[in-house]
Protein backbone atom coordinates (compact mmCIF):
# COMPACT_ATOMS: atom_id res chain seq x y z
CA UNK A 1 0.00 0.00 0.00
CA UNK A 2 1.57 3.37 -1.00
CA UNK A 3 1.91 6.21 1.49
CA UNK A 4 2.01 9.89 1.13
CA UNK A 5 0.15 12.07 -1.17
CA UNK A 6 -0.88 12.41 -4.46
CA UNK A 7 0.19 15.15 -6.14
CA UNK A 8 -3.35 16.48 -6.51
CA UNK A 9 -4.02 15.35 -2.25
CA UNK A 10 -0.82 17.58 -2.35
CA UNK A 11 -2.00 20.88 -4.67
CA UNK A 12 -5.43 20.96 -2.77
CA UNK A 13 -3.45 20.50 0.64
CA UNK A 14 -1.05 23.66 0.34
CA UNK A 15 -3.79 25.63 -2.00
CA UNK A 16 -1.65 25.38 -5.23
CA UNK A 17 -2.45 24.25 -8.84
CA UNK A 18 -0.55 20.86 -9.63
CA UNK A 19 0.94 22.85 -12.32
CA UNK A 20 2.57 25.01 -9.45
CA UNK A 21 4.03 21.95 -8.03
CA UNK A 22 5.52 20.66 -11.03
CA UNK A 23 6.98 24.36 -11.79
CA UNK A 24 8.66 24.25 -8.72
CA UNK A 25 10.45 20.76 -9.01
CA UNK A 26 11.57 22.62 -12.60
CA UNK A 27 12.89 24.97 -10.82
CA UNK A 28 14.29 22.99 -7.77
CA UNK A 29 12.24 24.11 -5.24
CA UNK A 30 10.72 21.45 -4.39
CA UNK A 31 11.64 17.78 -4.83
CA UNK A 32 10.21 15.55 -7.03
CA UNK A 33 9.97 11.56 -5.70
CA UNK A 34 10.73 8.58 -7.50
CA UNK A 35 8.04 7.09 -10.08
CA UNK A 36 7.65 4.03 -8.76
CA UNK A 37 6.58 0.80 -11.17
CA UNK A 38 2.55 1.19 -9.98
CA UNK A 39 2.93 4.95 -11.59
CA UNK A 40 2.18 7.58 -9.88
CA UNK A 41 4.70 9.38 -7.04
CA UNK A 42 3.86 9.85 -3.95
CA UNK A 43 4.62 13.31 -1.26
CA UNK A 44 5.61 13.28 1.89
CA UNK A 45 3.31 15.53 4.36
CA UNK A 46 6.42 17.65 4.81
CA UNK A 47 6.28 19.05 1.27
CA UNK A 48 3.05 20.44 2.55
CA UNK A 49 4.83 22.87 4.54
CA UNK A 50 7.49 23.18 2.31
CA UNK A 51 4.75 24.62 -0.18
CA UNK A 52 3.00 26.84 2.16
CA UNK A 53 6.63 28.38 2.83
CA UNK A 54 7.28 29.24 -0.76
CA UNK A 55 4.01 30.93 -0.93
CA UNK A 56 4.28 32.70 2.15
CA UNK A 57 7.73 34.34 1.23
CA UNK A 58 6.49 35.10 -2.25
CA UNK A 59 3.71 37.24 -0.14
CA UNK A 60 6.18 38.97 1.47
CA UNK A 61 7.95 39.79 -2.25
CA UNK A 62 10.24 37.20 -2.25
CA UNK A 63 10.90 35.89 -5.91
CA UNK A 64 11.33 32.60 -6.79
CA UNK A 65 14.79 32.86 -7.11
CA UNK A 66 15.55 34.54 -3.57
CA UNK A 67 12.70 31.93 -2.03
CA UNK A 68 15.46 29.49 -2.97
CA UNK A 69 18.13 31.11 -1.41
CA UNK A 70 15.81 31.52 1.68
CA UNK A 71 15.81 27.44 1.37
CA UNK A 72 19.01 26.90 1.18
CA UNK A 73 19.83 29.62 4.02
CA UNK A 74 17.39 27.29 5.79
CA UNK A 75 18.96 24.06 5.48
CA UNK A 76 22.44 25.32 6.00
CA UNK A 77 21.24 27.39 9.80
CA UNK A 78 22.85 30.77 8.59
CA UNK A 79 20.20 33.18 9.92
CA UNK A 80 22.81 36.17 9.43
CA UNK A 81 22.87 35.85 5.85
CA UNK A 82 18.86 35.33 5.85
CA UNK A 83 18.47 38.38 7.90
CA UNK A 84 20.63 40.27 5.56
CA UNK A 85 18.29 39.30 2.58
CA UNK A 86 14.97 40.33 4.59
CA UNK A 87 16.77 43.66 5.37
CA UNK A 88 17.20 43.81 1.65
CA UNK A 89 13.79 42.98 0.53
CA UNK A 90 12.87 45.54 2.89
CA UNK A 91 14.74 48.32 1.80
CA UNK A 92 13.11 47.47 -1.52
CA UNK A 93 9.75 47.34 -0.44
CA UNK A 94 10.43 50.68 1.35
CA UNK A 95 11.38 52.02 -1.70
CA UNK A 96 8.52 51.02 -3.74
CA UNK A 97 6.09 52.48 -1.17
CA UNK A 98 7.88 55.53 -1.47
CA UNK A 99 7.71 55.58 -5.63
CA UNK A 100 4.03 54.75 -5.70
CA UNK A 101 3.10 57.71 -2.94
CA UNK A 102 5.00 60.31 -5.36
CA UNK A 103 3.49 58.55 -8.15
CA UNK A 104 -0.30 59.07 -6.25
CA UNK A 105 1.07 62.94 -5.24
CA UNK A 106 1.66 63.46 -9.13
CA UNK A 107 -1.70 61.67 -10.84
CA UNK A 108 -3.63 63.39 -7.63
CA UNK A 109 -2.51 66.63 -8.67
CA UNK A 110 -3.58 65.97 -12.42
CA UNK A 111 -6.69 64.80 -11.40
CA UNK A 112 -7.45 67.98 -9.19
CA UNK A 113 -6.28 70.05 -12.34
CA UNK A 114 -8.70 67.71 -14.66
CA UNK A 115 -11.45 68.40 -12.21
CA UNK A 116 -10.86 72.51 -12.21
CA UNK A 117 -10.89 72.61 -15.88
CA UNK A 118 -13.67 74.02 -17.96
CA UNK A 119 -13.97 71.10 -20.07
CA UNK A 120 -12.49 72.27 -23.11
CA UNK A 121 -11.08 69.94 -25.53
CA UNK A 122 -7.41 70.14 -24.33
CA UNK A 123 -6.59 67.72 -21.17
CA UNK A 124 -4.17 68.19 -18.86
CA UNK A 125 -3.60 64.83 -17.95
CA UNK A 126 -3.18 64.25 -21.77
CA UNK A 127 -1.11 67.04 -21.75
CA UNK A 128 1.40 65.94 -19.03
CA UNK A 129 1.80 63.08 -20.88
CA UNK A 130 2.65 64.17 -24.03
CA UNK A 131 5.37 66.72 -22.59
CA UNK A 132 9.28 65.98 -23.87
Amino acid sequence: MATGLSIGKLAEAAGVNIETIRYYQRRGLLDEPPKPLSGYRHYLPEQVKRLCFIKRAQALGFTLDEVGALLTLDAACTCSETRALAVRKLALIEQKIADLAAMRQVLGGLVQKCDLGDGGAACPIIDVLNEE
